[in-house]
C-alpha cells in the first residue's frame, strides 16, 4: 500500500522505550509526532491526576485521544505520515486494569495505526525507570501494581511485539523499520479501527490492587 501514509503507534508499559523510540521513528519515517494528550489538556490532566476517580481520568484521556485523532486524520488525509507514543490501547488497557467500569466501543471513523508493542524483561525495565529523569505520578505507581492485567488487556488489540531487552534505541528502531521487509506493511489501515470494535467490559473494583487509594 505505497500510496497510503504511514500511521504508527508505540504501546507498552513505562520503561519499555516508547518515549525514546517515538521521536526516532518519526524522524526515520519523515513523519509528524503527534502528542495524544494535546497541550491545552495538560492543566486539566494534572488536576484529574490528583484525584482518585478512575472513570473520570479515563474519560479525560479518551477526550484527549479523540481530539488528537482528528489531527492525526487531517495529516493522513494530506499524505503526511504520523507517529504517536501510545494511542487508545494504552488508555483502555491501563484504566481497565485499574478497575474502570466503563465499556468502550471505538467508533468507525478513527484512523487505525500499525502498532508496535514494546516489551522488556521486568528487571531491566525497572532499572530504566530508576535511571530516568522523569517524575512518576501516583497513577504510574498504581499501574505498576497491575502490570499483568495490563498485559492481558493488551491482548485485545492487534499489535506487533518488539522485545527491547538488551537493545540500544538504535537497534530497536532497526527492528521496527525492518518490518517493511518482513512481509508486513507499515501504512495506515484503510479499514478504520472501529471496523473491529474493541469493547472492553467492566471489571469489578473489589479485585485486589484495582481500587484507587
Amino acid at each position: 500500500m505505497p500510496d497510503q501514509p504511514r500511521f504508527e503507534s508505540l504501546e507498552g508499559l513505562r520503561g519499555t522505550g516508547k518515549s525514546t523510540i517515538a521521536p526516532m521513528l518519526a524522524a526515520a519515517r519523515q513523519a509528524v509526532l503527534i502528542p495524544t494528550v494535546p497541550a491545552f489538556y495538560q492543566p486539566l490532566r494534572h488536576e484529574v491526576d490528583e484525584r482518585t476517580n478512575v472513570e473520570a481520568r479515563m474519560c479525560l484521556y479518551l477526550s484527549a485521544l479523540f481530539t488528537a485523532a482528528e489531527e492525526i486524520q487531517r495529516h493522513l488525509r494530506s499524505g503526511v505520515p504520523v507517529v504517536v507514543e501510545s494511542y487508545f490501547a494504552r488508555c483502555l488497557t491501563s484504566h481497565r486494569a485499574l478497575g474502570a467500569r466503563l465499556g468502550v466501543t471505538l467508533p468507525a471513523w478513527l484512523p487505525a495505526p500499525v502498532t508496535y508493542h514494546l516489551v522488556c524483561a521486568d528487571d531491566e525495565r525497572r532499572r530504566r525507570l530508576v535511571a530516568r529523569n522523569k517524575p512518576a505520578s501516583r497513577w504510574d505507581a498504581l499501574v505498576e501494581t497491575v502490570t499483568d492485567r495490563v498485559a492481558d488487556a493488551y491482548g485485545a488489540f492487534p499489535m506487533r511485539r518488539i522485545d527491547t531487552t538488551g537493545l540500544t534505541p538504535e537497534e530497536v528502531l532497526r527492528v521496527i523499520t525492518s518490518t517493511d521487509t518482513q512481509g508486513a506493511h507499515s501504512h495506515a489501515d484503510t479499514e478504520p479501527v472501529g471496523a473491529h470494535p474493541h469493547f472492553l467490559p467492566a471489571v469489578p473494583h473489589d479485585a485486589a490492587g484495582t481500587r484507587c487509594p
